[in-house]
């Protein structure tokens, strides 16, 4: 493994340094230092490499749509080092064989650390308990559960689940709609929902799961997670529950910090997505709640799908957006960009507290001598026209044509550089 000085690049506390990595680890910050590779880190922001709590690689199953080699690749380009990868596969990840199989594509992919999301309940069907302690115990080591996709809707399976995971410190992750206010439900309930002649997705839905698992929480002391919060009054439920000492985190994404329901138009499908893209108040207080710490991290729910289920009509076209390779460029924009947060808070949201969440050590820590070289430079003054994903085997992103703001230079994943000069590095023996 080749050394690597970064010269001149700029931390998240705002001081400038050369940094040197070698054998897998930050050894040495300032200095006269030298190496086999030099970058040249003049105007970039050298910070912790991401961390993605919610990912979708459909890997095994759905391997049309991205699989975990081509979802791994546009992580790295994304700026990601690690990644969780969600439970919706066929089969469904309830198990230790199917996360021990999500785990070792992922080594054998070797561009960001893969961490597999074990189902809470078998076959994501909200009634049974799945194998939680198995996966736990399994090589994958799962320590986050989720039905994503489905919301655990029963509350005594869902309190079994936080008292089960409580004795080895896992999470639940909770995909919070109640499927009874929801049911055809394919974008926000208002005005807009009406004028297309569309059935509303209440904000209630949402609000309403979060504020029964809070207490759930509280209850039995466990962790819970809120996957993919968009509306205002969940803003005001969490932000209560944490007031309250309730062991609760939540994440938002990158699309429903800058879309709102007026994306949709006349039905572009691209535009929807689960939970559904709400009001410009709803974004304003989902950015306001990143700011003040109510939302914890951000998350990109990165959902890819094959180009047939999104080129058809709104009715059965799929719900979800890609994420991963924009990510970074979205938060900068709407949260850095606007002075909502500064690049220490960047830092913390992308990288130190879902790495936390997600118990990954080496991920998401200071940079400084002996930390393991997880890494991203990232250029904020880079603006870029997006014209779709590099990596992911999908084309479903929202941001097709916008201007964002930032852009990704150089990706370091355990010392060793994946990409370079915004280009993907192509390992050896992985040019699928």
């Amino acid at each position: 493994m080749k050394s690597i000085v970064i010269k001149n690049a700029t931390l998240a506390n705002g001081s400038v340094t050369d940094v040197l990595i070698d054998q897998g680890v930050v050894q040495q910050l300032g200095g006269s230092l030298k190496g086999d590779r030099v970058i040249k880190g003049d105007g970039l922001m050298l910070l912790a490499g991401f961390v993605d709590l919610h990912t979708h690689l459909r890997e095994p199953g759905f391997e049309a749509s991205e699989t975990v080699l081509t979802g791994s690749k546009a992580a790295a380009v994304g700026g990601y080092t690690a990644i969780h990868a969600m439970a919706n596969t066929n089969p469904v990840a309830d198990n230790a064989a199917v996360v021990e199989q999500v785990h070792r594509l992922g080594v054998d992919a070797g561009y960001v650390e893969v961490r597999p999301i074990g189902a809470v309940t078998q076959g994501l069907e909200g009634n049974q308990l799945a194998d939680l302690g198995l996966m736990n115990k399994s090589k994958a080591g799962v320590t986050v559960f989720s039905d994503d996709g489905k919301c655990v809707s029963d509350a005594l399976v869902m309190r079994r689940a936080l008292e089960y995971v409580k004795s080895f410190g896992g999470v639940i992750a909770q995909h919070a709609q109640e499927p009874s206010l929801t049911k055809n439900s394919t974008m926000n309930e208002g005005a807009k929902a009406l004028k297309l002649g569309l059935t509303g997705w209440p904000a209630v839905a949402e609000a309403g799961i979060i504020a029964r698992d809070v207490l759930l929480a509280e209850a039995t002391g466990s962790r819970l997670h809120i996957c993919h919060l968009s509306t205002a009054e969940a803003v005001d439920v969490v932000r209560w529950a944490k007031k309250r000492g309730i062991n609760v985190t939540a994440e938002v994404t990158p699309h429903h910090l800058l879309l709102t329901e007026d994306a949709i138009g006349e039905y572009n499908t691209v535009y929807k997505v689960n939970p559904p893209l709400r009001t410009n108040t709803d974004v304003e207080a989902v950015r306001a709640a990143v700011a003040d710490g109510t939302i914890d991290i951000v998350a990109t729910d990165h959902a890819p799908h094959a180009a047939e289920s999104k080129d058809c009509e709104w009715g059965e076209a799929a719900f979800g957006m890609t994420g991963l390779e924009t990510a970074a460029a979205v938060v900068y924009t709407t949260l850095v960009k606007t002075g909502l947060i500064d690049w220490e808070k960047f830092q913390f949201i992308m990288s130190t507290k879902p790495a936390e969440i997600g118990g990954i050590a080496g991920h998401g820590r200071p940079i400084e001598a002996g930390s393991p070289a997880n890494l991203v430079l990232f250029d904020p003054k880079h603006e870029v026209i997006v014209s779709g994903n590099t990596h992911s085997k999908s084309q479903n992103s929202p941001y097709i044509g916008m201007t964002l703001t930032g852009k990704v230079t150089h990706t370091i994943y355990n010392g060793r550089l994946t990409v370079t000069d915004g280009r993907l590095v192509e390992l050896e023996g992985n040019n699928a």
